[in-house]
């Protein structure tokens, strides 16, 4: 009688571990809370603005949590929110997200309004224009994200503001001025326009003579409530 052959089954491949914490992937989540932590750390006074603007640059350059976290970890709000914690971390709260359209038209915000913390702007044939001169900013940064499909977007702020920008173009312009501009204010907003452009133009810069020149008296006057 043939014997029967039990070949042991071939073992399992071992479930690869979770990446640690650190190695994850950074979210648009994890930015918004590092940011938000920059800007309070300027706002108090414990960064200077050349300071927070290298770690804002590092901030939309690395890829990692545990990146993030080292432009914090001198910062007593990123006490307890290191690279060990597995949970998700929330966005701040900051309201909902203003949209600005224009498809086959033109639109615009302008004069003495409240822009949000995030906007998004989303031109299709069209034209938007967002002046942010005489706008009043109710906090510390100010994300612009813009997707331009054969369409204009302009974005205007004022002089002493620092401007920032991180985008592309494919067969079109995704250009952003004065991001080195020497006399910004150390207690003005930080604004960043994030864009693409399909065979668009996307242009952010300083109008030259519009500043806030009130805006480090109320964030003074802020921290002190």
């Amino acid at each position: 009688m043939d014997l029967e052959k039990h070949t042991a089954a071939p073992a399992a491949p071992a479930a690869s571990a979770a990446a640690p914490a650190a190695e994850l992937r950074a979210s648009d989540a994890d930015r918004d809370r590092i940011a938000q932590i920059l800007a309070d750390a300027v706002a108090e006074g414990r960064l200077t603005a050349e300071e927070h603007s290298d770690r804002l640059d590092t901030l939309y350059a690395v890829k990692t949590v545990g990146e993030l976290d080292v432009l914090v970890r001198d910062l007593p709000a990123a006490a307890g929110a290191g690279p060990a914690s597995a949970a998700p971390v929330a966005a701040p709260a900051s309201g909902p997200v203003e949209t600005v359209v224009a498809v086959f038209s033109s639109s615009s915000r302008r004069g003495r309004w409240r822009p949000g913390a995030h906007t998004r702007a989303v031109s299709v044939f069209g034209d938007i224009t967002i002046d942010l001169t005489e706008a009043v900013f109710e906090q510390q940064v100010t994300e612009i994200n813009v997707t331009a499909v054969l369409g204009n977007v302009e974005v205007l702020v004022p002089e002493n503001v620092t401007l920032r920008g991180y985008g592309s173009g494919v067969l079109g312009n995704f250009e952003v001025h004065g991001r080195s501009r020497g006399e910004t204010d150390p207690q003005a907003p930080v604004v960043i326009v994030r864009g693409f452009a399909l065979l668009a133009n996307i242009e952010a810069r300083p109008r030259l003579g519009a500043r806030l020149v009130d805006l480090a008296d109320r964030m003074r006057k802020r921290l002190d409530r």
